[in-house]
């Protein structure tokens, strides 16, 4: 059954513009290029690229970047406007690469559309080379919570305005609906997240709920009052240097 993705890609790709929607330009682009400028990273991989937008901010920042994503229609977007990029059509849980290539693998808002996290997950510190960082931008659980049970703001009797989520620590899918997009989310609780990662031997080196920065002072207060994304930055382990 479609995800809803190929059906959506020019809609996607319309929505995002050149800048991006609110959340990736007033939210979360500057706090995941802070974290990309802390080290000297050659080479990338951004797992769920879609249209491209992130593997050209970083392009930008003097790091070869490859981006990969299972939507055609995207991928031919990407490839557009990016004619000297490195673009693929390829599913998270099963990447096309040899172990280590990377020193940092990025996956920005893309978790929530993958069906099989934990293989998408071993696959990401696989591409990992000793030392590299996998950094993450997600949707916050409340928020997941309340899409996958078709809920979310509600006026409570006494006419305050409240964010409503039910069923958190079931996992599921949920289609979610707008401006002419029609997409299969998932939401899953933080803690398979965490315990996922924790598993593949990654120790956390970053978290964060980056307020919104910047856009309209109405919807930025409105994002403030209940933030929706979260990011987290994994390191991998460096190799160990053998006792004499």
């Amino acid at each position: 059954m479609s995800d809803g993705w190929a059906e959506s890609a020019d809609a996607w790709v319309a929505s995002q513009g050149d800048e991006g929607d609110f959340g990736r330009r007033w939210v979360m682009d500057a706090p995941m290029l802070e974290r990309v400028r802390l080290r000297p990273y050659a080479r990338a991989l951004d797992v769920g690229c879609g249209e491209g937008r992130f593997c050209r901010m970083l392009k930008a920042e003097g790091v070869a970047a490859v981006g990969i994503d299972p939507t055609v229609g995207l991928i031919d977007h990407a490839r557009r406007l990016d004619p000297e990029g490195d673009y693929r059509v390829e599913a998270a849980e099963a990447l096309g690469f040899d172990d280590g290539v990377f020193d940092l693998v990025v996956s920005y808002l893309s978790l929530i559309d993958i069906p099989d996290v934990r293989a998408a997950i071993a696959e990401m510190t696989r591409m990992l080379a000793p030392g590299g960082r996998l950094l993450i931008a997600n949707l916050a659980g409340y928020n997941s919570a309340a899409d996958a049970n078709d809920l979310g703001w509600v006026t409570l009797p006494d006419g305050r305005r409240a964010h409503a989520m039910d069923d958190y620590l079931e996992e599921k899918a949920g289609w979610i609906a707008w401006k002419g997009i029609r997409i299969q989310n998932w939401h899953r609780p933080l803690s398979t997240y965490m315990a996922l990662l924790l598993e593949q031997g990654l120790t956390l080196t970053h978290f964060a709920e980056p307020p919104a920065h910047g856009g309209h002072p109405v919807r930025q207060a409105h994002y403030n009052r209940v933030p929706w994304f979260m990011m987290m930055e994994w390191t991998k382990p460096p190799v160990s240097s053998a006792s004499g």
